[in-house]
């Protein structure tokens, strides 16, 4: 860029430049000057920029199926009949099933002792990983503290689990129906999910051929969940060991979701699968939420059985690192853990789970009189399956609009299974108070003899 210069001309000046650099105009000297100029990229970039502030990728995969559903229904009651809401998982809900007192008053002496406060390791306390370690400690599957990671309950131990084993672009293997934290989780990681079927004629047993099937080179785990949610099945020791065996012919470990584990009825076993495994390295989930009944104190654990060195100090370092993502779970029930484990009575533990049997034979009992509905007998855990005979009920399309129109009429609320990718389904918490199961297998029973129709009656309503 170029400037005209206008100067009074002098002789100095005039003898200096030598009429060089210089013309006279009007008398007087004039200079071009070119000046380097550039514009200012800042206020360039600012009239080119934009707010463009966008959700990540992962928070837009990041889908809970049972939110997805739930919301998308018409839940309006019926004004005339109290709600009962046999939908939600929380064993805490109608306050019929409290903690012992043990439990809570070892938060209270964890509390007062002031020891507690501050930030643990990541991985959790020494002594409370060794109170883990010992409490499932088995000779066919030994324990120290440094097999165990603590977690914030047992969904973010699935998550470490998961994010230790797994790249975007593998695959999980996963039952169906299934617990939908498992496509949640994996879905949002850029994981592949794909589905094993379970068998409602078999107790919900795994149709192996079909996982079998599943497996290629991409496969990093596969999930099995044992007690079952959202079925409340509990595997033998001989279908758990045929389990084992698909894992180990196609190497690949299995990530246990155990956190019902123990809580199966009078007559029935748990078999921790790392129990009966000799060559496959498993991590086991478990946590205080369900056995313990405190969901809300977000206590859980990874337990890792390694086999012949299978997963090494690899996948141990990695759920180290992992850990320190967010430095670990609440350390007040940390400091309370030993004596949670070690104190609580076994009586505690026989009263609930009695609590649950009595009420899963309350409802199967009932609801397996009523036309169109196939429910399955449950044998741990805290809910049962229900089928739906859906050509009896032409009125609806599918499971969801069954109990959508369920709580309209009814005012009982039971989970679709289209939640858990399962559909002609419903689940049924069964932990409300023992009347109030009872009135919701009347108010059920009253709404299926209303909207049943036989098939002869199907064919005839076509005809005309």
């Amino acid at each position: 860029m170029s400037f005209v210069v206008k100067m009074n001309k002098s002789k100095s000046s005039s003898n200096q430049n030598n009429g060089k650099n210089e013309k006279l105009m009007n008398g007087n000297a004039v200079h071009h000057v070119r000046v380097k100029t550039h514009v200012n990229p800042d206020k360039t970039k600012s009239d080119k920029l934009r707010w463009t502030v966008r959700a990540s990728e992962m928070s837009k995969n990041t889908l809970n199926p049972i939110r997805a559903i739930v919301d998308g229904m018409k839940l309006t009651p019926n004004p005339e009949k109290p709600m009962i809401a046999l939908s939600i998982g929380d064993p805490t809900v109608f306050g019929n099933l409290p903690t012992d007192d043990t439990v809570l008053q070892a938060m209270k002496k964890a509390i007062d002792s002031n020891k507690y406060n501050g930030y643990a390791p990541s991985v959790g306390y020494q002594k409370s990983r060794e109170a883990v370690a010992n409490f499932y400690n088995r000779p066919e599957a030994p324990l120290e503290s440094k097999d165990v990671i603590l977690a914030s309950g047992c969904s973010q131990a699935i998550e470490l689990a998961l994010s230790v084993l797994c790249n975007p672009g593998d695959n999980i293997l996963v039952p169906c129906p299934g617990f939908s934290l498992y496509k949640t989780l994996a879905v949002s990681m850029g994981i592949q999910v794909k589905l094993y079927n379970l068998l409602p004629e078999k107790s919900w047993e795994i149709d192996l051929q079909h996982l079998e099937s599943l497996v290629d080179e991409k496969t990093a785990c596969v999930i099995v969940n044992n007690p079952s949610n959202p079925c409340g099945s509990v595997f033998s020791k001989e279908h758990l060991q045929k389990i084992i065996s698909v894992a180990s012919r196609n190497c690949v470990p299995i990530l246990a979701d155990e956190i019902y584990g123990d809580m199966v009825f009078p007559g029935r076993d748990f078999y921790p699968m790392a129990c009966l495994s000799s060559d496959v390295p498993i991590l086991s989930c478990g946590g205080l939420a369900k056995r313990w009944l405190v969901p809300g104190w977000r206590m859980g654990w990874i337990l890792i059985y390694d086999r012949n060195n299978i997963f090494g100090n690899e996948i141990r370092e990695g759920l180290v690192k992992l850990s320190q993502r967010i430095l670990g779970p609440c350390t007040i029930v940390q400091g309370a853990l030993e004596s949670i484990l070690n104190n609580t009575p076994v009586e505690f533990y026989q009263r609930t789970v009695g609590f649950l049997k009595s009420n899963s034979e309350i409802c199967f009992s009932e609801l397996s009189t009523v036309p169109g509905l196939n429910p399955v007998m449950p044998a741990g855990a805290m809910y049962i399956m229900v089928g739906i005979e859906m050509e009896h009920f032409p009125e609806f399309q599918n499971d969801v609009e069954f109990t959508e129109r369920l709580v309209t009429e009814q005012s009982v609320f039971c989970l679709p299974a289209t939640a858990f990718e399962y559909p002609n389904f419903f689940r049924i918490v069964v932990t409300v108070p023992e009347e109030m199961m009872a009135e919701a297998c009347v108010r059920i029973r009253e709404f299926c003899t209303r909207h049943y129709r036989p098939r002869s009656q199907d064919s005839n309503d076509l005809d005309q």
